[in-house]
């Protein structure tokens, strides 16, 4: 019952809605919305980087933990508190008592002394208020006395005794637990003239919490001394706790009547079982509200999380995507600008390579004719102008030799090649133009060599066909993927064509290209079939035979 002044250390900073919506359910007695709204602020102060009043925030849930008995969830939520505050700051400092007298308050109910008194040595030397100080020592005072250090806690509250003026209601509680203690440490020792003389004051000054102190304690000193006495004061104490709305000393009033007044315990205890049910489903349903609580916030913390971690991956996998893209444009764009400069260089080694041949012949024709002809004409000429007697008849023969001379070296002379692009050229430059950032085509089977015993006329033909299946790839089949594998085996030549485009509708008949695409193949000797599902796209197999 000394103890008492470990409740009701709750801070007020009111920066945000939520916390002044926290503080004011915690004046009205809702402590589970005042949980609730000091979870929401301190996410809010966490976001704000404000560490000062989330320790603020988690303090002050320390408190409510406490105070609903969840004793091992007010250490965890105050010392969470520790490491958002500078205990150089003077007014960080003295949340730092606060919060170290709650860790106490909770490891002493606990039962775990050493260590609650250890947090209360540093609540001490934290605080920077002389009243919160004297409230620090004197529950040192009381966990001293629970570990039996009663010299150590007697001589505490002499000190603390010194520091207070008398007929003060402090004065009386530190009277009355020094007695308390010098009783525990001394069974002989009378404690019941400093027991009434705190009492006095506590009537006069009308504190009820001391009052309930004081018959408790009167009442424990006569329990085994005089059991009407310890029921008289078991009596006022149970009013005034009913009075104050303490639960845990109805409770304990309760518990001591049983004890001593056999002839009502049956009275006392259907009252009391009925009391502590309420009171344990209540702290029950409170411990799971506020778990709740924190599991909803946590949970939610993690969904966003979570979700900043996908947007965080959707942004890099875009990057990457978009990088990839550029890459590839440039390596296209690259690609096309280099095939270009090395047609156009191809074509014009091939067009001065010719030009050469042409005047390479030119030249040796001139040369062959010179030699041949010119002088042989010129010979004859010689002769017709310089002899009388020539005879006709010589004079034709001579001249149907250089005729003939001059038939065999037209006949003889080299033609000007004829520059050819190799078929498999031809095809892949047909193919490829019909291919776009959204349309991939791709080329199986176009090898030069398996073209070399393939007739012109199908050659042609072929060309035709892959060009109109392209066309009509192009206006209606919307295909973003398109394969043509080309293969030669056993004497036949086959063609299969494939895309994933919308296929050929069932009510729509073949256009005129289509048809034209069917009469040629058969005009090769050769067979179609056209493969259309809805969904899978188009599929076309084409069979020639080559003999």
């Amino acid at each position: 019952m000394s103890c008492n002044q470990k409740k009701g250390n709750t801070l007020k900073q009111p920066e945000n809605l939520y916390y002044e919506w926290a503080m004011s359910s915690l004046k009205t007695g809702k402590s589970d919305s005042s949980f609730f709204y000091f979870e929401k602020a301190k996410e809010q102060y966490l976001l704000n980087n404000d560490s000062l009043n989330v320790a603020r925030c988690l303090i002050n849930m320390g408190i409510n933990l406490y105070d609903v008995g969840d004793f091992f969830g007010a250490q965890e939520t105050s010392l969470e508190a520790v490491k958002y505050l500078d205990p150089k700051d003077l007014n960080e400092s003295k949340l730092l008592g606060y919060l170290y007298n709650t860790i106490g308050n909770a490891t002493d109910e606990l039962k775990h002394y050493d260590q609650a008194i250890t947090y209360y040595q540093q609540a001490i030397k934290f605080s920077i208020d002389s009243n919160a100080t004297l409230i620090y020592k004197n529950n040192l005072a009381v966990c001293l006395r629970n570990a039996k250090r009663y010299t150590e806690s007697t001589t505490l509250l002499n000190s603390i005794l010194s520091k207070v003026a008398s007929g003060t209601t402090e004065y009386a509680k530190f009277l009355n637990n020094l007695a308390k203690t010098n009783w525990m440490a001394d069974a002989a020792y009378n404690p019941v003239q400093l027991y009434q003389k705190a009492l006095s004051i506590r009537l006069r000054k009308k504190d009820l919490w001391g009052q309930n102190s004081s018959y408790a304690s009167l009442a424990q000193y006569y329990e085994k001394k005089s059991a009407d006495s310890s029921i008289y004061y078991l009596n006022k104490q149970y009013d005034v706790a009913k009075v104050i709305g303490s639960a845990d000393d109805q409770l304990n009033a309760l518990r001591g009547l049983i004890q001593t007044n056999s002839f009502n315990s049956q009275r006392y205890l259907s009252t009391y079982l009925a009391l502590n049910d309420s009171i344990q489903q209540a702290r029950a349903a409170a411990k799971n509200q506020f778990a709740l609580i924190r599991y909803e916030v946590e949970k939610n913390k993690a969904d966003n999380l979570r979700l900043e971690k996908e947007n965080v991956e959707k942004q890099n996998r875009l990057v990457r995507q978009r990088a990839i893209t550029g890459a590839s444009i440039f390596l296209l764009l690259l690609a096309v600008g280099g095939g270009t400069l090395w047609y156009k260089r191809r074509k014009q080694r091939l067009e001065l390579e010719a030009e050469n041949k042409v005047k390479e012949t030119q030249l040796h024709l001139s040369k062959k004719v010179h030699d041949v002809v010119a002088n042989d004409i010129y010979h004859v000429m010689t002769e017709v102008e310089y002899r009388d007697d020539l005879d006709r008849e010589v004079l034709l023969d001579k001249l149907e030799i250089i005729y003939n001379q001059s038939r065999d070296i037209s006949h003889n002379v080299e033609q000007r090649p004829t520059v050819e692009v190799p078929y498999n050229e031809q095809i892949s430059t047909l193919l490829k133009p019909y291919g776009t950032s959204d349309r991939r085509i791709s080329i199986v089977g176009i090898d030069a060599e398996q073209w070399v015993d393939v007739s012109k006329r199908i050659k042609e033909e072929i060309k035709h066909v892959l060009q109109e299946l392209m066309v009509n790839m192009k206006k209606h089949s919307g295909a973003e993927r398109v394969v043509v594998r080309i293969e030669k085996s056993d004497q036949q030549l086959k063609i299969f064509y494939k895309d994933n485009g919308v296929g050929l509708p069932a009510e729509r008949p073949q256009g005129k290209g289509m048809a034209n695409t069917v009469s040629r193949i058969e005009s090769l000797g050769g067979g179609i079939i056209f493969v259309s599902e809805p969904g899978e796209g188009l599929s076309i197999t084409v069979n020639i035979p080559l003999i």
